[in-house]
């Protein structure tokens, strides 16, 4: 199955999550193999989809403290699949006991070395130690199900996903609400600050790659101000994850991503290492190839000739920052920013018009 992850900021899908069922084995069996095998099938299941949106794939803890045969297994196979480690966001989830901590730590952060976006799942009701997401930088934290739901009804459940969702900004990452089956229930997430959601109530099971997805919100329902903001918020809590190509790709290979992905705005073309080199604007690219004769002039040509130089700005700045960096370049004031980490690295991009609906709330 595939699920949209859904911007309810611009109604855009920005990652497909892939998930397999189990598989049909003897009673005794490997859960961690099994859960590898699950996390690479699934990882195959999309790549014959072809989408180039970023990946998301869930894994469980236990697994991770397995050891470092069973971490190389699932790095050569989703290796196999032509997916790079920066394009899939491995969410972790379920607890460990507290005896597993340093391998499940040690897993974390050899998996963030290798590239991958890694995330937490299941926040709120895991029986794992908060301070895990301090040891290193978590691109992603998946709210559980349950209490995602049960906020809507439930005064005290709304409260705590509301504490979650200030320790999420807090930390500079990404809040993800999953099975979202009303839209009642979307409408309160994004009244508590939560821009991404998963669910049915905004796509059937049967939806894949491409197709539509339901926004069940309006414009009027904006996240309320959070006290204490000092400077506003970071400019990583508006950042959407990035469709990459390496800087080697022809015009051929953009227009493909772009026609697969009508809501993206840009793609990133970014060297061995994630770093950002070409910005590809979808506008003026389109622009140029529907021209006369120019697809036939471009197409098999490398896509950095139709390019800009990326704008990047750094996860940590403020928001407004970044939105006075936009508007230093009067031909290219509504073009994407590209938000890199500490050693330039492309971690995803930020619409500036995301900026501005926020600067001006």
């Amino acid at each position: 199955m595939f699920h949209p992850v859904v911007d309810l900021g611009t109604g855009a899908v920005v990652a497909v999550e892939a998930q397999t069922a189990p598989s049909r084995v003897p009673v005794r069996f490997d859960p961690a193999s099994e859960d590898v095998r699950r996390a690479v099938e699934a990882a195959r299941a999309a790549a014959d989809l072809g989408t180039p949106l970023p990946l998301q794939i869930g894994l469980h803890a236990e697994t991770l403290a397995s050891g470092e045969d069973l971490l190389g297994e699932l790095h050569h196979g989703l290796g196999e699949t032509g997916r790079r480690p920066q394009e899939i966001i491995l969410c972790v989830a379920g607890g460990f006991p507290p005896a597993r901590r340093p391998a499940v730590a040690a897993a974390l952060a050899a998996l963030r070395r290798a590239g991958y976006l890694v995330g937490s799942a299941g926040l709120g009701s895991a029986h794992a130690p908060l301070d895990l997401l301090a040891d290193g930088a978590s691109y992603l934290l998946k709210l559980d199900a349950e209490l995602a739901r049960g906020a809507v009804t439930e005064p005290r459940r709304s409260a705590l996903v509301a504490s979650l969702v200030e320790l999420a900004h807090r930390l500079e990452t990404h809040v993800l609400a999953p099975g979202m089956a009303t839209r009642d229930q979307v409408v309160h997430m994004r009244e508590a600050g939560v821009r991404l959601v998963q669910g049915p109530a905004l796509a059937p099971p049967e939806w894949r790659p491409g197709m539509p997805v339901s926004i069940p919100v309006t414009g009027e329902h904006a996240a309320p101000p959070r006290p204490g903001a000092g400077l506003g918020p970071r400019v990583s809590e508006f950042t959407l994850p990035a469709v990459t190509l390496p800087h080697t790709a022809t015009a051929g290979e953009v227009l493909t991503a772009l026609n697969a992905e009508t809501g993206a705005t840009s793609v990133v073309l970014v060297d061995g290492r994630q770093r950002p080199i070409h910005s590809v604007d979808r506008t003026r690219f389109l622009l140029q190839l529907s021209g006369a004769y120019g697809h036939a002039l471009h197409a098999r040509r490398p896509a950095a000739r139709l390019a800009d130089p990326p704008r990047p700005v750094p996860r940590t700045v403020p928001a407004i920052a970044a939105l006075r960096a936009a508007g230093a370049d009067d031909e290219r004031v509504y073009d994407d920013l590209v938000v890199v980490d500490e050693v330039g690295r492309c971690l995803g991009i930020v619409r500036v018009a995301d900026l501005i609906r926020a600067m001006s709330r």
